[in-house]
């Protein structure tokens, strides 16, 4: 089982038909199950991910 490390949340927003109705929506995280050096399952977002892999890049 993966563990959820990422502090971030739902971000919410109106969807706007073209008689301009407000309907609550929710846009929810990209989130990836990626594993770490030491064999551990994390569960993190795209963006997060990425940071990662450019920093084991640099390094």
């Amino acid at each position: 089982m993966a563990v959820n490390i990422s502090k971030k949340k739902p971000n919410s927003a109106n969807k706007r038909s073209h008689a301009l109705n407000a309907t609550k929506k929710q846009q929810k995280l990209n989130l990836q199950v990626e594993r770490l050096a030491d064999g551990t399952k994390v569960r993190l977002t795209a963006r997060e991910r990425r940071t990662l892999r450019k920093a084991e890049k640099a390094a």
